[in-house]
């Protein structure tokens, strides 16, 4: 494998590389995987369903704005998220916010593992009656992860396209498979009673998914033109994101069932069921294994590829096989949330405060820390993660979407004078 290729701390080359489309299908394979699927139906359990719709569309629409901002940046520029978080936060500050984001994503490797050997398990007793080991199921899931993400972009790239088709039929069917049992008009005549707010349930679809939109520009740096990333962003949040989460909706509410995997099941779509879990699992964690494998690499830049992917690959299954997952959510939930208002911070920056500096020339005298970057994400991380515990109030009943404002508006704050600076010093 190339170690001056795609993992390195360089921008990606030109002849690396590929048509939009082609980025698009990895960004719908990740809008694919299960936890997509049971966040939808979670929203749907949560709203009655004209509610469920609203939450859909703006926890989507919310979802698209910041996944094509930060899409386009990673397009233009030609890098990785963590490199990008190199020049807004300087290097020291960047390598708390990186090493974070690659424990985060390496413990959603194992929890996505663990989800995997579990219901591969749960599926073959209860279609084939067959009893799947579930220490081998990791295992192997693991290795097969691995090695597609050792082989890099270009191989997840392959496996999404070949998968997205087949789980948009997938989708189709579920959703057909619902509205056969009770109809849209009959599913909108309910009255359930109510255990969300609108807000709640946007900030749970947005809370899923705004991780995969900040990292974005790791898959859209491979994009020849930024308009393709905000292809990618609508494609992937908006058209697929939201038809799966919406299909979820539909049979839980036509089931009344809580169970994604068991309502797949009642509809008669085993198979269905095994290619969610198999196809999703496999792109969303060789997806996660190859973020934290940059993340890391943009931290330690002379490590070994090879070997760092195959380390983190098996501290990933590790974690998996000892159970410690279940308290570990709850460490990996915090972990995510502190990462939003890194959006905030980033997107001000490279389109107001500093837009000359995004390129890969900047990191070579890059500065050792902006402190005015690091307190407005520090500031937006303790408003995220008090406001998730309800202990204060929310702007937008949105707690995501008020650390990224929050933390943009006070690093505007900060930095303006810079601006006006470094204006003033090019004329």
């Amino acid at each position: 494998m190339d170690e001056n290729n795609e993992f390195a701390a360089v921008a990606i080359r030109d002849d690396q590389l590929v048509p939009w489309p082609r980025v698009a299908a990895v960004g719908a394979m990740v809008a694919f995987s299960l936890p997509t699927f049971v966040t939808g139906l979670e929203v749907g359990a949560g709203l009655n369903p004209m509610n469920t719709v609203w939450a859909l569309l703006w926890g989507s629409a919310v979802i698209v704005v910041i996944g094509a901002i930060m899409g386009a940046i990673g397009t233009k520029s030609r890098m990785s998220s963590y490199l990008l978080v190199r020049i807004a936060f300087g290097n020291i500050g960047a390598g708390f916010v990186n090493i974070a984001f690659a424990i985060s994503l390496l413990g959603w490797f194992g929890v996505n593992i663990n989800l995997f050997m579990d219901a591969v398990a749960g599926l073959g007793r209860d279609v084939w009656n067959v009893e799947f080991p579930p220490a081998a199921l990791a295992i192997f899931a693991s290795f097969c992860m691995t090695v597609t993400t050792l082989i890099g972009f270009k191989a997840i790239n392959i496996l999404a396209s070949a998968l997205v088709p087949v789980l948009a039929v997938v989708t189709f069917l579920l959703a057909k498979s619902a509205l056969s049992a009770q109809s849209v008009a009959e599913i909108f005549a309910t009255d359930p009673v109510q255990t969300l707010t609108v807000g709640e349930g946007i900030s749970a679809i947005v809370g899923a998914i705004i991780i995969g939109a900040i990292i974005l520009p790791d898959i859209t740096r491979f994009v020849r033109h930024w308009s393709g990333a905000v292809y990618t962003a609508i494609i992937s949040y908006f058209v697929v994101q939201l038809s799966v989460m919406g299909a979820a909706a539909l049979a839980g509410a036509a089931s009344g069932k809580s169970d994604i995997l068991e309502i797949m099941l009642d509809l008669n779509l085993g198979i269905g069921a095994f290619i969610i879990v198999i196809a999703g699992s496999w792109v969303l964690n060789s997806l996660n294994l190859y973020s934290a494998v940059l993340g890391a690499k943009a931290t330690f830049p002379k490590l070994k590829t090879v070997a760092l992917t195959i380390g983190l690959g098996v501290i990933g299954v590790a974690a998996a096989l000892m159970n410690i997952l279940d308290s570990f959510i709850t460490f990996l939930f915090y972990l995510s949330i502190i990462f939003i208002p890194v959006a905030g911070v980033l997107i001000i920056d490279a389109l107001i405060i500093r837009p000359d500096v995004y390129h890969i020339g900047t990191l070579e005298n890059n500065r050792a820390l902006n402190w005015k970057g690091f307190a407005a994400w520090a500031v937006g991380a303790v408003f995220a993660v008090l406001a998730s515990e309800g202990l204060i109030p929310t702007l937008t009943n949105i707690a995501a979407m008020d650390a990224v404002i929050l933390s943009g508006v006070l690093y505007t704050a900060l930095a303006w004078n810079e601006r006006k600076a470094q204006k003033v010093s090019t004329l």
